[in-house]
């Protein structure tokens, strides 16, 4: 069904600018030079991680790959581990 199909598309991309607008906040409100420190792989997470949630080659916004989403919701549990040992550590 063409109609479900525009429907879901465009639902994927409102999905994805949300990923990349929660990923941005976490990582300019939340995560501090001392998480940083302790998780120096979480620049390149969240460089990665908000890169597949755009638009550009193998971003979620413009495929309809199930593998696209599957990477980007990888990336999403690394950051979420590291999200709750530094709650835990807090």
């Amino acid at each position: 069904d063409p109609v479900f199909r525009e429907r879901a598309v465009e639902i994927k991309e409102q999905r994805s600018d949300l990923v990349k607008h929660h990923l941005w906040v976490l990582w300019t409100d939340y995560f501090k030079p001392p998480h940083f420190e302790k998780y120096p792989e979480l620049h390149e997470l969240f460089n990665k991680a908000t890169k597949k949630a755009g638009g550009g080659p193998g971003g979620t916004k413009s495929s309809v790959d199930p593998k696209d989403g599957q990477e980007l919701l990888d990336y999403i549990a690394q950051i979420d581990k590291i999200f709750w040992e530094t709650k835990q550590a807090a």
